[in-house]
């Protein structure tokens, strides 16, 4: 019988080798094999005082080998969905969580754990060492260690079946998402819409050997619709499929409802937290964050509000008025405002994101994307492709620096069937020594953009671009680690409200003329992006900018609030409170059928429950630290040397706040936010 692919030991996973049904076997095999190894060295550690060495090092191995097992499994499910993947991850999702409550709560190991530091090995022990277990013993309190035994019992339920309720949310969402679809003949309905579009639109029906054009919800369908298409009808058709996804709204009403989820999910996650003593999940969720509480937290938000909503409610009136005098449109709808806002932004600064495309053909955008990394950070890029990818569209590359490889990545960058939306930075392997080897990082890049047609390149929107470079930005904080813990390499170990620093950071070249004369060339000729329409980019940057604000604020305070206001939430109590918080901070026209909290994955089916405010946060991070490149020069080599060694570097060495105050020589300041976007009010 041959091997399981998931139990071998591979640089990359081997993808071409591994198939659904390997999944379940692996992890059971695993997991049996850490729980005997983890009491093998807790009789250890009884018997004998603790060691990095006897204790942190083999642990971190056995997890780094789960991981490097899992990662290929997780990431399948999220790029190449498929009902057989979909059953053997949920089958495994058990198991794990079953595993970590039952690691989290393991007295014996927790004693080991302190053991090591108050013995006389915590002396030997390096600032990373220290940290990691410093941050180990917060975890295990976190777990419930110190819980009696039927509250830890609860515990490990809560943990299994939030697991299972997430993943069968964005199950859901992935499957509404793709149920809805309109295929039309008649081109005139698709009046307004740019060629770049009508092709995506043809080939989406071409993949299904439909004739004409079909529309999907996927963004880079949905999108151009709701922006581009004259027909007022068709929008709104368009418009309300895509935010009735998953609801008891819009054509599948009911069908696959993600309410009932959200309320077991609010409700069991309130439990867990007050189980471990903590009054609400956002006081529990802000343990491991910068800020040290909710009203922090929701001060740090009203406060942007403050001065954000004045120019937000002024930049609408302008919106109608346009609408009206230049449109005959007296009632704006919500429909209405992406595509009369791109009237605006067109009558206003003589630019659109379909003038742009041609100048940011993908091969150029990825290109340059590298030298930009190049010029900043020392390093160089070569790709492989003998590396073992599990699609065609998918690249790998290296990273070097002196010609030897330090870290590799996964770049996949376009949508289709089966790949759940966004765009998101993965680990598939950790920055970490074992022994006298060092096992490189690789992440996965992936996105969901405009595909190809034909013959000729993916023709990418501006925003796409700054999404990629969101996106490695991320990559770059996984891959140019020098951390060799795995709990405190890469994206280990840093605050959840500082993570968003290095890629909102990379943002910021997409903007400037020496970024882009990197990045951008046409697709025909090669030319440079003209002075004339740099100068409209520039010029637009800020359109709509305070709108732009007040809306992630209007998803920040929803999550904080849904965290910490309420305890277990009827989906009308959910409704009730983001109506609330939009009378607050909205300032545009919504529909009674929205439901854009049965989408919003990135706190029921993520990471970022009680933490979407982090985007924000680390905002005012990114904004200030690019004030110490405008000062110097944006690729000014000893400001970019030290962004990597403060920050990129650190991994989750050390707290967030001192390496933001080693890299600036400072507290961050706000003003460097308000000001790259343009908000003058409050």
């Amino acid at each position: 019988m041959s091997r399981n692919p998931l139990l071998e030991t591979h640089e990359l996973p081997p993808f071409e080798a591994i198939h659904p049904e390997h999944a379940v076997p692996a992890i059971d095999e695993l997991l049996t094999e850490n729980r005997r190894a983890i009491e093998t060295l807790v009789e250890q550690a009884e018997r004998e005082p603790p060691s990095w060495q006897s204790l942190a090092a083999p642990l971190e191995a056995l997890n780094d080998r789960l991981s490097r097992a899992w990662s290929p499994i997780s990431h399948l499910n999220g790029t190449m969905n498929n009902p057989a993947l979909r059953e053997a991850y949920q089958a495994c999702l058990g198991k794990l969580s079953d595993y970590s409550t039952w690691l989290g709560q393991h007295e014996g190991l927790f004693r080991a754990w302190q053991a090591l530091k108050e013995g006389g090995a915590w002396e030997t022990l390096d600032a990373a060492q220290r940290r990691t277990v410093d941050n180990t013993l917060r975890d295990f309190r976190l777990a419930g260690v110190d819980l009696p035994a039927e509250k830890k019992h609860r515990y490990g339920e809560i943990k299994a079946r939030l697991s299972e309720l997430s993943n069968t949310f964005s199950n859901q969402l992935l499957d509404a998402t793709q149920a809805w679809h309109l295929s039309l003949d008649d081109e005139t309905r698709l009046a307004g819409l740019p060629e770049s579009a009508l092709a995506t639109l043809r080939a989406n029906a071409e993949a299904k050997e439909e004739t004409g054009y079909r529309i999907t919800l996927d963004f880079p369908s949905f999108f151009p619709v709701v922006s581009y298409a004259d027909d007022r009808e068709l929008r709104r058709e368009v418009y309300t499929a895509f935010v009735t996804r998953a609801s008891d709204q819009g054509p599948y009403a009911g069908q696959y409802d993600n309410a009932p989820l959200m309320e077991e999910i609010l409700a069991l996650r309130h439990e867990l937290a007050q189980l471990l003593g903590f009054a609400t999940y956002a006081d529990y969720s802000l343990e491991t964050k910068m800020a040290e509480s909710p009203a922090e937290a929701q001060g740090f938000l009203e406060d942007l509000a403050t001065r954000a909503v004045p120019q937000a409610r002024q930049e609408f009136t302008e919106l109608a008025a346009f609408a009206d005098e230049a449109l005959g449109m007296a009632d704006l709808e919500p429909w209405d405002i992406g595509y009369v806002s791109e009237k605006l932004r067109e009558a206003r600064h003589a630019i659109n994101e379909e003038q742009l495309r041609p100048y940011f053909p993908a091969p150029r955008v990825v290109e340059g994307l590298f030298r930009v990394v190049e010029r900043l950070f020392g390093v160089t890029f070569r790709e492989d492709e003998r590396a073992p990818r599990y699609h065609p569209d998918v690249r790998f590359f290296r990273i070097l620096e002196n010609d030897a490889p330090i870290a590799g990545f996964y770049l996949d960058l376009y949508a289709r069937e089966g790949k759940r939306g966004g765009a998101w930075m993965d680990e598939c392997r950790v920055r970490r020594h074992e022994g006298d080897t060092l096992q490189l990082p690789v992440a996965y890049l992936t996105c969901n953009f405009t595909r190809p047609v034909g013959e000729r390149p993916a023709l990418l929107t501006h925003d796409e671009v700054v999404t990629l470079f969101h996106e490695f930005g991320h990559g770059l904080h996984h891959m140019l680690t020098r951390q060799t813990i795995a709990d405190i390499s890469g994206i280990n170990g840093v605050a959840w409200d500082a993570v968003e620093l290095p890629s909102q950071f990379m943002e910021n070249y997409c903007w400037e003329r020496e970024g882009l004369d990197l990045i951008a060339g046409h697709v025909d000729t090669g030319a440079a992006l003209p002075d004339e329409l740099l100068g409209k980019l520039q010029a637009a940057r800020n359109f709509q900018s305070a709108m732009g604000m007040v809306r992630q604020l209007e998803f920040s305070l929803f999550d904080l609030r849904l965290h910490h206001d309420l305890e277990a939430p009827a989906a009308a109590e959910i409704q009730a409170l983001l109506d609330a918080v939009r009378e607050d901070v909205s300032v545009v026209p919504r529909a009674a059928f929205n439901r854009f909290q049965n989408g919003f994955g990135h706190i029921f089916a993520g990471g970022y429950a009680a933490g979407y405010y982090s985007y924000k946060w680390a905002e005012v991070l990114s904004a200030d630290a690019w004030s110490a490149f405008e000062e110097a020069g944006i690729f000014d080599p000893e400001t970019g040397h030290r962004f990597r060694t403060e920050i990129l570097e650190q991994g989750g060495a050390r707290d967030a706040a001192d390496l933001f105050q080693a890299f600036r020589g400072r507290a961050p300041s706000v003003e460097p936010l308000l000001r790259h976007s343009g908000i003058t009010a409050g």
